[in-house]
């Protein structure tokens, strides 16, 4: 099973341990072992680290930071591992983070999102999530 991620910029470190409990569910019972997760905003940050410390109980598991933009150089701070997909580089940088969200939605079985508001870039693909009928756990 393949895991994308959506939430909002601002989202509170609060659900760390929330988004830990439904990450060791998937993992071990629902044998997610992908995860895509964007580099923009506070979720991202807080499922980075949790993935990070996943990782060394689970080290089958594999996270991928997907880019909405072309590095300027190589950072392998992040994560194992960046994508940036292809397409992306004809996308006008102010459309860019959209078709990379799009992308990672279009290429995953489940969403685990942090959505508390009916507006801004989170809420728009969860409800595109929802349109692809993905399996999606909101950590509200």
């Amino acid at each position: 099973m393949v895991c994308t991620f959506f939430g909002h910029k601002d989202t509170p470190y609060a659900i760390e341990e929330k988004l830990l409990s439904v990450l060791v569910d998937l993992i071990e019972n629902k044998k997610a072992c992908d995860f895509y997760v964007g580099s923009n905003g506070n979720f991202d940050r807080i499922v980075i680290g949790c993935l990070t410390k996943l990782k060394k109980k689970y080290p089958y598991i594999k996270y991928t930071v997907v880019l909405a933009y072309m590095p300027k150089k190589e950072s392998s701070a992040l994560s194992e591992e960046t994508i940036y997909p292809e397409g992306l580089e004809n996308v006008p940088p102010r459309y860019a983070i959209d078709r990379r969200n799009k992308w990672m939605i279009d290429h995953s079985d489940c969403l685990i999102c942090f959505v508390s508001k009916k507006y801004g870039g989170a809420y728009k693909f969860k409800a595109y999530a929802e349109r692809k009928k993905l399996k999606i756990i909101n950590i509200e």
